[in-house]
């Protein structure tokens, strides 16, 4: 995991208060992929637990991991009692057990990635499968997401996470789903997208940006006054637009 991808746990109660959880909608296309009962998992980077909870209402035995503690101790407060939690970046659990699944919920851009895929398949049972989910927030409307890009360009152009492969945001396939196409561990590899609208308030979209973390980047002064300018610009409620892409894999 990078250093970046460490500095959620300052900001642990907002990220599960102000991030979109996860639907069952997405729970039914992972099972329905399996084909077969699944029973067991294994969570990577599973931060407040927002997917980890949902996977769990369905019976499957889930091992969050996650390496930051102050994220994990977030998790504590909302997840079962059935689900297993272990302190720990991706890269340094070690491979004593196998599951039915390994997941990652917006979360698999933070691993490294020189043995990412053997060690997804090192921890899979041989009829096991992988799925990794996630999407960036971004207003409906087009007029005030240019107004925000404007009042923060000149201290921060860009508030995404790049593809970890260069895959650009037009591909008919996107990141994972290329590594995994080019990986020999993994096969039958799909990609879909869920839908989703909702409207907030201004001031809970300004809460959800301070869990992003490009702004937790900056310096705390840079990043109060981009957040002022930022909501100058916001109506008083604003539609975004939160679609998961679902990459789904097994073992080949």
């Amino acid at each position: 995991m990078t250093g970046r991808a460490l500095k959620f746990g300052s900001v642990a109660s907002a990220y599960e208060h102000f991030r979109p959880g996860y639907p069952d909608e997405l729970v039914d296309q992972v099972l329905a992929y399996a084909g077969q009962p699944v029973h067991t998992a294994l969570e990577i980077g599973a931060g407040t637990g927002e997917a980890t909870r949902v996977f769990a209402r369905r019976g499957i035995a889930v091992t969050a991991t996650e390496p930051d503690a102050a994220m994990l101790t977030e998790l504590r407060k909302h997840v079962p009692e059935t689900v297993a939690t272990v302190q720990g970046a991706f890269e340094d659990l070690p491979l004593t057990s196998t599951y039915d699944l390994v997941f990652a919920a917006a979360s698999l851009h933070w691993t490294e990635p020189a043995h990412r895929w053997s060690r997804v398949a090192a921890f899979l049972n041989p009829d096991g499968m992988f799925a990794s989910f996630g999407g960036q927030m971004c207003l409906a409307d087009m007029a005030v997401e240019e107004a925000v890009l404007d009042a923060r360009s000149p201290f921060l152009v860009d508030d995404g996470v790049p593809s970890p492969d260069g895959t650009p945001t037009h591909s008919p396939m996107q990141w994972p789903g290329t590594e995994l196409g080019q990986s020999n561990r993994f096969i039958d590899v799909r990609q879909s997208t869920i839908e989703r609208r909702t409207t907030m308030s201004a001031r809970d979209y300004m809460c959800h940006l301070s869990t992003i973390s490009a702004y937790l980047e900056l310096p705390v002064s840079v990043r109060e006054h981009v957040f002022d300018r930022i909501l100058g610009v916001l109506p008083e409620r604003v539609m975004v637009v939160t679609d998961l892409t679902l990459h789904l894999a097994r073992m080949g």
